[in-house]
């Protein structure tokens, strides 16, 4: 008997809302010869990484960064202010959210981020609600696609693994999320993500 789907779990990140290191590096920075050093050193860095695993806050990291990449404060301040206001919704996901919600099945977010950036979002737009249960990264010490963060929400909002779908943008978490026998989906655009949910059977 085939498996039913009844949970649908989405990163947000380049899934509900825009993430582009790159953009925000060039808004921050200008277009610098400097610019993909900048993108490395500041977001594949330990100190983003402990920052998305909540070891420490966006003021520590701020501090941080301008020792280890001796940028200014006032550096810093733009750079966590583009950030924060490049998160503009991705088209049409939240409709997407939306629609799945109404027609019965339970969604929830799974996100590598950040306590501030979380706060932003909840502040700013109005698709945090919507979900039944959120799994963020910060609140937990560790990141996708490590089997900890699955298996947190599986845990945490007592679901069955095969009746969950997961979408992520980036191919290493979808595979992470199969290997705890979740389904999953790589996104690429709402459109895409509403017709691979519907192969999975999924009504709305």
């Amino acid at each position: 008997m085939e498996t039913v789907i009844k949970n649908v779990v989405f990163d947000i990140g380049n899934v509900v809302v825009r993430w582009s290191p790159e953009d925000i590096i060039c808004m921050t920075f200008g277009k610098t010869r400097l610019h993909s050093e900048l993108v490395e050193s500041v977001f594949h860095s330990e100190i983003w990484l402990d920052l998305n695993k909540g070891l420490m806050t966006e003021a520590e990291t701020k501090l941080r960064y301008q020792k280890a990449l001796n940028l200014s404060q006032d550096d810093c301040e733009r750079l966590f202010h583009y950030i924060k206001h490049s998160l503009i919704p991705v088209y049409n996901s939240v409709a997407l959210i939306e629609r799945v919600k109404k027609a019965g099945y339970k969604v929830y977010a799974l996100t590598d981020n950040v306590h501030e950036i979380v706060d932003f979002l909840k502040s700013t737009y109005q698709f945090w609600p919507l979900f039944e249960g959120t799994i963020v990264s910060a609140d937990l010490g560790v990141l996708k696609p490590q089997p900890a963060i699955y298996d947190a929400l599986l845990t945490q909002f007592s679901l069955t693994a095969s009746e969950t779908v997961f979408i992520d943008d980036m191919a290493p978490n979808v595979a992470g999320a199969k290997a705890m026998g979740i389904e999953a989906i790589q996104f690429t655009d709402a459109k895409q993500c509403e017709s691979a949910l519907k192969t999975f059977g999924l009504k709305f």
